[in-house]
């Protein structure tokens, strides 16, 4: 019962501060992420978060995270998703909003806005780091996807 060794002192809650996160982590043009919550920074067994930085008006390559799934909290400015074997499909989140990424979709975040960063917090299904950039150019015009909770559809 209880921690590993029975220590809730080390192996109990783990608190990272914002200023302690590591940027050594495989990197998609474009973005920049930084690693919070790891096997060895945490002892995480079944996921990792961290930090995601988009610069105004950038956009990241083509990239999937392999069996991962992934979400993506927007904790400041406005993201635009493009996603597909040719990034046809695409939406936008702002604050307080949540994007799922299944396992295997090529998929690109974009800062829509073009005065201020967009800052996102991320979290994985897995410890392993995987990150496989794709060289996609994308469709020209993107068909909008609306969102709708197959639990709770409205009318």
């Amino acid at each position: 019962m209880g921690a590993s060794n029975g220590d809730w002192r080390l192996d109990g809650v783990r608190v990272i501060p914002g200023d302690a996160l590591d940027t050594n982590t495989p990197q998609t043009p474009g973005m920049h992420r930084a690693a919070a919550v790891t096997h060895d920074r945490a002892g995480a067994e079944k996921l990792w978060a961290g930090t995601v930085t988009i610069h105004p008006g950038a956009r990241t390559g083509a990239h999937h995270h392999g069996e991962l799934e992934s979400v993506i909290y927007v904790v400041r400015g406005r993201a635009r998703m493009k996603w597909g074997e040719n990034l046809e499909f695409t939406a936008e989140a702002g604050p307080g909003g949540f994007i799922f990424v299944p396992p295997y979709v090529p998929h690109q975040e974009i800062n829509a806005l073009d005065d201020e960063p967009l800052e996102c917090v991320l979290a994985r299904s897995g410890q392993e780091a995987i990150v496989v950039n794709l060289d996609i150019e994308g469709v020209a015009a993107p068909e909008h996807v609306r969102w709708i909770d197959p639990g709770h559809p409205r009318p």
